[in-house]
């Protein structure tokens, strides 16, 4: 398995995860109990979903390769984000529910987006380290370092959005005075998420940095669709902007959230064109260009002929011969 794109596989359990999380924001409000049913019943599918393929790639990348801080990029985060938007969902979907319904979506979300978080963490010590020992990553490989960004966000929002819910989940003997416990459980969120909120914009502004340099030096930065982490991650610091903005009632935050919001749609108009100049230029989706090209000991497997075809040839060779021979 190519070493590069296999830490993209869980890419198709977020984009379930995002399909979730769009359906509970905007039809909840506007549908039936059935939807809210049924949007409970997938959470915990795509939750299921997400344990397992976070767990299943990092087993798999552990199990056959040999990874050195040398080579380290925030992509190796990218297994963990199916977890990380676990919290956003379960954000959305516990202020439309039932309370007894939305506490256990409320406990299952802060439990898993907790373990993604404390993943990503840890690796963002790896991150530092490699930093510190072996500079910036080259110039291609440096719009990968805003994944960085991602896990921070995604949890800011999580919290904050849950501890918003929880007032009117919890039952009135919940840890003994369910109103009291609910409001401190809330004052601790949302000041412990002002760190990571703080920690995302670090990781934001050194992720900017690593790319003024390259602006300075004029170094050439050619198309990879490791460009469009200018775009998703800084989705989750946004998100987690305005989250804090509400927290918090502070109009100056909220503001700051509308202007990053602007130049990310921008940024985004930008990264799509760059895309399909390169797929024009055959600069991407191409065999050896981009993530179609030999890495780290994978080469692409060579075209064999096929054995029923070179079957099939000499069967029509023998044939022809006979009727040659009968003809005679």
């Amino acid at each position: 398995m190519h070493p590069s794109e296999r830490l993209f596989l869980p890419a198709s359990v977020v984009s379930f995860g995002t399909l979730l999380i769009n359906t509970s924001q905007y039809g909840l409000p506007k549908a039936g109990l059935w939807l809210g049913r049924a949007v409970t019943v997938l959470f915990w599918i795509d939750a299921a979903l997400a344990v397992l393929s976070s767990s299943g790639i990092y087993l798999l990348m552990w199990s056959t390769k040999s990874f050195t801080v040398e080579t380290m990029t925030p992509i190796w985060n990218f297994p963990i984000y199916p977890l990380l938007i676990i919290g956003p969902h379960a954000a959305i979907i516990c202020k439309s529910l039932s309370p007894s319904v939305a506490l256990d979506i409320i406990i299952g979300g802060f439990t898993l987006q907790g373990i993604g978080f404390l993943v990503a963490f840890m690796i963002y010590a790896s991150f530092i380290c490699r930093l510190m020992t072996q500079k910036l990553p080259q110039a291609s490989a440096r719009p990968g370092m805003f994944v960085s960004v991602g896990p921070s966000g995604f949890t800011v929002a999580a919290v904050l959005g849950m501890a918003d819910a929880l007032p009117r989940s919890v039952p009135p003997d919940f840890m003994g005075d369910g109103p009291l416990a609910a409001m401190i459980l809330k004052i601790v969120a949302n000041s412990a998420c002002l760190w990571i909120w703080g920690l995302a914009m670090w990781f934001f502004f050194v992720s900017v940095g690593a790319h003024w340099s390259c602006a300075r030096q004029d170094e050439h930065l050619a198309f990879d669709m490791t460009w469009f982490s200018f775009i998703f991650p800084n989705t989750a610091l946004i998100t987690a902007t305005f989250a804090v903005g509400k927290a918090f009632q502070s109009k100056a935050i909220q503001i700051v959230g509308c202007v990053m919001t602007v130049l990310l749609v921008i940024a985004w108009f930008v990264v799509f064109g760059m895309m399909i100049r390169a797929i024009v230029r055959k600069q991407t989706l191409w065999p050896q260009k981009g993530e179609d090209r030999d890495e780290g000991g994978f080469t692409a497997p060579e075209k064999q002929p096929e054995r029923h075809l070179s079957t099939l040839s000499k069967m029509t060779s023998n044939a022809l011969a006979s009727i040659k021979s009968n003809g005679q």
